[in-house]
């Protein structure tokens, strides 16, 4: 079992700044994960994940979204948080953890959950060079489609609206106006995995199997009795699968 080191690192980028906490192998030139949390998640919802790849040799990077949370120590409110604000940060991410000596950049992957997962998606098809693998967690790839039918014109918009006691702003809603989120992803060609709870009641299993299908490399890994956040022993699962995935594509 692997020593490592656990730290806060923050990354600045477009006049905002990124709270995250690196978990990192004593070892030189690891690969490493970059884990991206759900709607009002915080970066300590993969601390378990991390902390098991870590004593496994693999380095991890979890981070707050900007505005991301009511808890977020990122910079931005939660009302001026998009889903390509939350993009802007994962590639500032990226581009920061590929310089850091004690990683390797040829074995750069992304774990998103939820609407992180939506996230990782979009910046992994911007980013094939640069990512060696994909792990969707119940990607919430529903959330364009959902709120596109709740809002179907410009002018239905609100300035502000309440969600599970978060608010979100316009910008939230008018970046995805008749934006398609399957025009944007699916080019990434490496492996993917995707985690789904065939209880589901946010995001319906039907969209993680759609995912499946729509990339050259995905396989699906459905967890019976698991809803839009899993049980202890389903984490537990998720985390060993992921460092198994790892090993295989390294």
């Amino acid at each position: 079992m692997n020593s490592f080191q656990k730290e806060t690192v923050k990354i600045k980028h477009h006049g905002r700044e990124v709270f995250g906490v690196s978990y990192m192998p004593n070892k030189k030139k690891c690969p490493v994960v970059i884990f991206s949390h759900g709607f009002n998640g915080k970066n300590e919802d993969f601390a378990m994940n991390s902390d098991y790849l870590a004593k496994n040799g693999v380095g991890a990077y979890c981070f707050d979204f900007c505005g991301g949370s009511v808890n977020s120590k990122s910079d931005l409110r939660t009302n001026e948080m998009s889903i390509f604000t939350e993009k802007e940060d994962l590639c500032a991410v990226v581009e920061n953890i590929k310089t850091w000596e004690n990683v390797d950049p040829d074995n750069i992957f992304l774990f998103g959950g939820s609407q992180g997962g939506l996230v990782s998606a979009l910046v992994a098809d911007e980013y094939i060079k640069d990512i060696k693998g994909l792990l969707l967690l119940f990607p919430a790839l529903c959330i364009v489609a959902d709120w596109n039918k709740k809002f179907p014109t410009m002018e239905s918009i609100p300035d502000a609206y309440e969600l599970w006691e978060v608010q979100l702003g316009r910008v939230f809603f008018e970046s995805i106006h008749e934006y398609d989120v399957f025009d944007h992803i699916g080019q990434f060609d490496k492996n993917v995995l995707i985690f789904h709870g065939d209880q589901d009641d946010i995001v319906s299993l039907e969209y993680g199997k759609k995912a499946s299908m729509i990339y050259p490399h995905a396989r699906i890994e459905v967890f019976p009795g698991e809803g839009h956040g899993f049980s202890e022993a389903g984490n537990q699962r998720v985390a060993e699968m992921t460092y198994e995935f790892i090993k295989a594509n390294i």
